[in-house]
Parts: C-alpha cells; sequence; structure tokens
C-alpha cells in the first residue's frame, strides 16, 4: 500500500507510542463544499479512501473538489512494516468496478480525481487492465475530472506500467516512501531502485511525475537529501513529504517527530535543488492540494 493511504489511518494509543506533538492537530472539517460531498458520501454510500482512511486533510482537499478512491480491492498482496492494510490472498477482480468508481466521481462532482489502489502481484497484469479501464470510465463520465494515479511498481514488468501509460492521466505518482537505507526494512517486497526506474519510465513518457517519502522512520538528513537528488534525477516533478504515523503496536515504530520548521526546510531545499513542487509538512499525505499539482507550473 501507498503513502496516501497508509498514514491516513488512526495511530495506536498515545501510550503504547511516542506522545505526538501539538503540530500534528487536526482542524475538524467544515464548509459548504464539504458539506455538499459529505452528503453525497452518505446518501449514496460512496467509497473514498479519504473517508476510510480518516484523512486529516479531507475537509480541505473535498471543499477544493478533490477525492481519492481505492480501487482493486482492499487485500494487499505485499506487507511492508509501515502500512496497516490486510495482506493475504486477495478476492477476484470486480470487472464492474470501474463503472461503479466512475458513477462516484459524476455524482460527487470530483473536479480532481486520485485513485490508488493495493499491490496485486497476484495478477499476470498487476491489475493495469482495471487501472486503465478505470480512468477511461471516468473520462466518459466526467470529461471535465483531471486525474492523478498513485501506482505500484508492477514488479518491474513494465509492459503494465505501458498499459496504464498509454490512456495518459495528468499525473502519475508512485511513492518512493522512505530512503534508501531503510528500504530492506520497510518495504520488504519493494526495490528501491526499481521505484527509481518506474519514475524514470513514467518521466520519459512525458507525464507529470510525482512521489512521495514518508519521515520519522529512522532516516537522517543526509538519507532524505540522498532520496531527494535520486528523485530529481529520474526526473520527477513533485514531491511530496510527510510525517509517518504508526497504525498499530505491531507496525515500525515512529523513531522521530520532525518538526515543521525541518519540514520547511527541506521544502526550501527541494525547490532550490529543481523540483517544480514540493508539498512538505507533518500532515502532508500524497494527495494533498494535488489539484494544484496540474495548474502551478
Amino acid at each position: 500500500m501507498y503513502f496516501c493511504s497508509m498514514i491516513e489511518l488512526p495511530v495506536i494509543p498515545a501510550n503504547e507510542s511516542p506522545r505526538k506533538p501539538d503540530w500534528l492537530r487536526v482542524k475538524l472539517p467544515v464548509g459548504k463544499e464539504y458539506a455538499h460531498v459529505r452528503s453525497l458520501v452518505d446518501t449514496h454510500k460512496l467509497h473514498t479512501i479519504c473517508e476510510s482512511g480518516n484523512c486529516p486533510n479531507m475537509g480541505e482537499c473535498w471543499g477544493a473538489g478533490t477525492a481519492t478512491f481505492m480501487i482493486l480491492g482492499n487485500i494487499c498482496t505485499r506487507s511492508c512494516s509501515f502500512c496497516a492494510v490486510a495482506t493475504g490472498r486477495p478476492l477476484a477482480v470486480d470487472t464492474d468496478e470501474p463503472n461503479r468508481v466512475a458513477q462516484s466521481v459524476k455524482l460527487m462532482q470530483v473536479k480532481h480525481c486520485v485513485i490508488t489502489s493495493v499491490d496485486r502481484d497476484d495478477l499476470k497484469d498487476g491489475g493495469s487492465t482495471i487501472w486503465a479501464e478505470t480512468i477511461l470510465a471516468i473520462r466518459r463520465e466526467s470529461p471535465e475530472t483531471t486525474l492523478e494515479t498513485l501506482i505500484p511498481d508492477f514488479k518491474g514488468i513494465w509492459e503494465n506500467l505501458d498499459r496504464l501509460l498509454a490512456v495518459r492521466p495528468e499525473v502519475v505518482s508512485h511513492n518512493l516512501e522512505t530512503v534508501r537505507r531503510l528500504t530492506k526494512e520497510v518495504r520488504i517486497q519493494a526495490k528501491y531502485d526499481r521505484s527509481l526506474e518506474c519514475l524514470s519510465r513514467i518521466s520519459a513518457a512525458g507525464v507529470r511525475t510525482k512521489s512521495g517519502i514518508m519521515l520519522g522512520l529512522g532516516e537522517t538528513e543526509e538519507d532524505v537529501l540522498e532520496a531527494m537528488a535520486d528523485l530529481l534525477k529520474v526526473g520527477v516533478h513533485i514531491l511530496t513529504l510527510g510525517q509517518y504515523l504508526q497504525p498499530t503496536r505491531n507496525h515500525h515504530p515512529v523513531v522521530d517527530w520532525i518538526t515543521p520548521n525541518q519540514f520547511d526546510k527541506y521544502k526550501a531545499i527541494g525547490l532550490e535543488m529543481g523540483f517544480k513542487y514540493v508539498e512538505s509538512g507533518p500532515l502532508v499525505r500524497s494527495s494533498y492540494h494535488a489539484e494544484k499539482h496540474l495548474f502551478d507550473f
């Protein structure tokens, strides 16, 4: 599972994890646009990862017309130490899912739609057919809606990535998640260099390319700057940096609470390095301000 969906899940109680600092307090969602989307979601029993993941930015994003949907089920074939999504044998692919997601986007009047998924290493196509069909279905029902896809690495089977790139979502995101030194510990079945190659191929296809890193897992500033340089080298345009939160006592612990000042420092460094857009802050998630990443450069 990916950065957006994992760290939006509830964290363990404070007596079982380092006490959360004051800067991680979340404002309650309010506003006319949020209330409208909230009503549609409740009335039509729609599903978004924003809601099911208790995202701290849900009110702001829904108010801006952005929502995130998760496809291909809720059981992942991988078991990353940071992620609370269930691991196991996924259910059969729901071939009608693209149409249902498209109808949800239409009902919610979503202006910018972010789609993510579990890993489906059990499927020959890695789920890429459903990915492509979902994008096409949304375009049929809501041609004005722009699209961002937060994708897996498809185990390095690049024809599956090509299937998704062929339908040309406006933004394609794949999260590096953590620094090179911690990858084997944090992303057990993933590979740092494979993720970089995935991002390189996205960028080479001429698509706006995005990636994210969780902080607070035990990385040093030197580690983070190395990862940022690696991402820039493979053509990533947009970078998100946010605080990791431990979902349960069985998951990787929070090692550090990264201060807002440190996040600001990383943002300034990232922009100076050459990233077109950097979202950096304790509550930043992959889809935070996603709609702005389309138009600001």
